[in-house]
């Protein structure tokens, strides 16, 4: 009996759904706690294998999964093509798509600016079911598990953050908040954890939709939050970077460059003891979690807006002056560079021997080997 009361626990507990693998990168930062990390292998020297061209700008981050690579373009469309560059499908959502799709059970979800959510199939493209908000949809929507039913969170500028049935379309709970909800809600123990532009970290029962806690930052949080053992790390527009305890929903600790004061727009990656973000000011930080001591500054060039990417001991960042570099974690020596030339605000997705990433050229780019 006490077994089989552990087991019903186990399935009616809300639980993240932990798909990424090495050939599968299938939402913003790679896995629901938003952690940017990838299980993947890299070339040394990687090259440029092909680019696609899209007929206006990518802002969307695109995503890898099933042999098919999906992103969104401001032309208003959301493209398929395969792991060769080659056009598989588009589907045209009659607004500008700047959202990060999610790849999740042969399904495509992804919003546009005009604030409405889609399900397509990802074989083929077909429109399953969409879902409208009242606000632009800017951040990538995520998931979670309940028992053998499976819910989209995903923030609109409506003020709320909302649930949806994945499998159709319905709504199962809205949150509101008191401004603008820009970034991705992660999900972690439970929990939907998003900052906006009123200024707080919310912290919400995934199951029930309503607030847990909320911690103060006190400005506009236009990134999204990665979440690990308890924490929360997450920038902010006055140059602030924070780390919460979300079991005791308080502040741990918090950095602020005296010197330069501009926004994280980019989010954070957890990588062993650290994490490391980028920020306008042209720098990646990597700090220690539990402490927030700084443990080392790149300046890599350029604004970087795009959130970077742990693979095997390297970061692999991208700025707005159009640079691709890999750097150690260790100490943030450079291991390769490539100059595309054109600003890049999306986040790159890395499979195994493979980076892809999109520009403001409307091109996405593939980097490996043969």
């Amino acid at each position: 009996m006490i077994k089989f009361i552990k087991y019903i626990l186990i399935i009616l507990l809300p639980s993240a759904v932990m798909a990424q693998d090495r050939n599968c990168w299938p939402l913003f930062r790679g896995d629901p706690e938003l952690r940017g990390v990838s299980y993947a292998h890299l070339p040394v020297s990687p090259r440029l294998l092909w680019s696609y061209k899209a007929a206006d700008a990518i802002k969307s981050s695109p995503v890898v999964c099933d042999g098919k690579i999906i992103f969104g373009s401001v032309d208003g469309n959301v493209y398929a093509i395969n792991l060769n560059g080659e056009f598989s499908w588009s589907f045209a959502t009659g607004n500008s798509v700047e959202s990060s799709p999610l790849i999740l059970d042969k399904t495509v979800y992804i919003g546009n600016l005009e604030g409405t959510l889609f399900a397509l199939d990802l074989d083929t493209g077909r429109e399953k079911w969409k879902y409208k908000t009242d606000g632009q949809i800017m951040g990538a929507p995520n998931y979670y598990k309940m028992g053998t039913s499976v819910f989209l969170v995903i923030g609109s500028y409506d003020y709320y953050l909302h649930c949806v049935d994945a499998g159709t379309g319905m709504s199962k709970w809205k949150y509101e908040s008191d401004n603008y909800v820009n970034g991705t809600a992660a999900i972690t123990s439970g929990l939907a954890i998003f900052g906006g532009c009123d200024g707080f970290l919310h912290i919400i029962d995934i199951k029930a939709g309503t607030l847990k806690s909320k911690a103060d930052i006190a400005t506009y949080v236009a990134s999204s939050a990665a979440t690990g053992n308890g924490m929360a790390y997450v920038g902010d527009y006055d140059g602030q970077f924070t780390c919460i305890n979300l079991n005791e929903n308080k502040i741990a600790w918090r950095f602020k460059n005296e010197k330069v004061q501009l926004p994280f727009i980019a989010s954070p990656s957890l990588y062993k003891d650290n994490v490391v973000v980028g920020n306008r000011d042209k720098n990646v930080y990597c700090f220690n979690k539990t402490t927030g001591k700084l443990v080392w500054t790149y300046n890599s060039g350029g604004r970087v807006d795009a959130s970077p990417v742990i693979i095997d001991g390297k970061i692999l960042i991208a700025t707005m002056n159009g640079d691709l570099k890999v750097i150690s974690a260790t100490d943030a020596s450079i291991i390769w560079s490539y100059e595309l030339g054109s600003p890049i605000n999306s986040n790159p997705a890395v499979i195994d021997g493979k980076i892809i990433v999109g520009a403001d050229d409307g091109k996405i780019y593939c980097f490996g080997s043969k």
